[in-house]
């Protein structure tokens, strides 16, 4: 489910650039990966404090950093210490209840994205039941240096290793271009990690799909919920990366160059296929819902319909019985030879003409 608001108000009193961790994710520990590359070269040195970063500085290549884990605030200001990024920016990256956004300083630019995974793998599984579906919802922030790429993750996982292979294997464009086209790199894997999880959604929703069409039940009606309340928290984490991806393209900062818009243009595009399929997701949600409503009630007037054969198939019966069942002395059909015989033809006879009235009038 989408984080929780409530550790904000650890924050509440305190001076503007007051770095306190607030989240989800309580990782202990920092742990600090580093990508150094340039066209001819590759090092993935070993990294245990932030000072072991300084050395890259002088080196003509590009560095990418990836931090996971935020608990340890220490690290996160010794960063903003030695590469002057602002209090504010520092506070912001630690806050991970920031809305996705595109800043602009004089040396470097700061980015926020929402990464959205689905919490347990194994809901992709078919014999998973479809209210089973939960996102994970992780705050990205990136610091786009000259030399120098920051991520900051709230968890440790696999979300770039497909890039780090990308930078390893030496293939495309990506070791011979600059800061500019990793950090495209980097938020196109976070966008199109969103894909896998609508597809996953998909599957929900069509298994729900069958279960309407088969026998739609109180659960049914749950598990429709259950992806509405999780669909309006994924479309208000992936809403804003419209506005943020056009603000890249905007920007005419010196650390952006014109060869990378093409490719930022590319991000855009998923992110507005993102969107369309969030709201069409809405749409179907909505009209399942009804679909619902619509089978209850049918299944409803069912009951009421069969009843109702019921109620008028005994009325007469009950009516015969009542008047014969009265306790009147000059009742002449009481001394009748036949008439308890006669009776029984007519309990017989009536439902029999009745049936086949309703089945004539389609009302079985």
């Amino acid at each position: 489910m989408l984080e929780s608001y409530s550790g904000i108000s650890k924050k509440a009193g305190m001076p503007p650039g007051s770095l306190v961790h607030v989240g989800d994710f309580d990782e202990e520990d920092t742990r600090i990966s580093v990508v150094d590359y340039s066209p001819g070269d590759l090092e993935e040195p070993v990294v245990e404090t932030v000072e072991d970063l300084l050395k890259f500085r002088d080196k003509k290549s590009i560095t990418w950093v990836l931090l996971e884990g935020l608990k340890n605030v220490e690290v996160t200001e010794l960063i903003g210490r030695h590469f002057d990024i602002h209090p504010l920016v520092l506070e912001d990256i630690l806050n991970t209840h920031q809305r996705p956004k595109f800043e602009e300083y004089d040396d470097y630019l700061y980015i926020v994205l929402k990464g959205l995974t689905v919490a347990d793998e194994s809901v992709a599984d078919e014999s998973v039941a479809p209210d089973k579906f939960e996102v994970n919802y992780e705050q990205i922030s990136i610091l786009v240096l000259n030399d120098f790429v920051f991520t900051f993750k709230e968890q440790k996982d696999e979300l770039f290793l497909p890039l780090i292979q990308r930078i390893r294997n030496q293939t495309g464009k990506i070791r011979s271009l600059g800061t500019d086209y990793l950090t495209y790199a980097i938020i196109d894997s976070i966008v199109d990690q969103n894909f896998v999880l609508l597809d996953t959604m998909d599957e929900r929703i069509d298994a729900i799909e069958e279960e309407l069409l088969d026998d739609p039940d109180s659960c049914t009606l749950t598990s429709i919920q259950h992806l509405k309340r999780e669909l309006i928290d994924i479309r208000r984490a992936t809403s804003p990366q419209r506005e943020l991806v056009a603000a890249i393209l905007r920007s005419d900062h010196v650390l952006f160059s014109e060869k990378v818009d093409i490719y930022f243009r590319d991000v855009y595009d998923h992110v507005l296929r993102i969107n369309e399929s969030v709201d069409s997701y809405r749409d179907m949600l909505a009209g399942l819902l009804d679909i619902y409503v619509s089978s209850i009630s049918n299944k409803m007037n069912e009951v009421m319909k069969l009843l109702t054969v019921f109620a008028s198939i005994f009325i007469p019966l009950t009516f015969i019985a009542g008047i014969y069942g009265m306790n009147f002395e000059y009742m002449p059909e009481l001394k009748w030879k036949w008439a308890y015989p006669t009776l029984w033809v007519f309990f017989v006879t009536i439902p029999i003409v009745l049936l086949i009235y309703f089945k004539k009038k389609k009302w079985l």
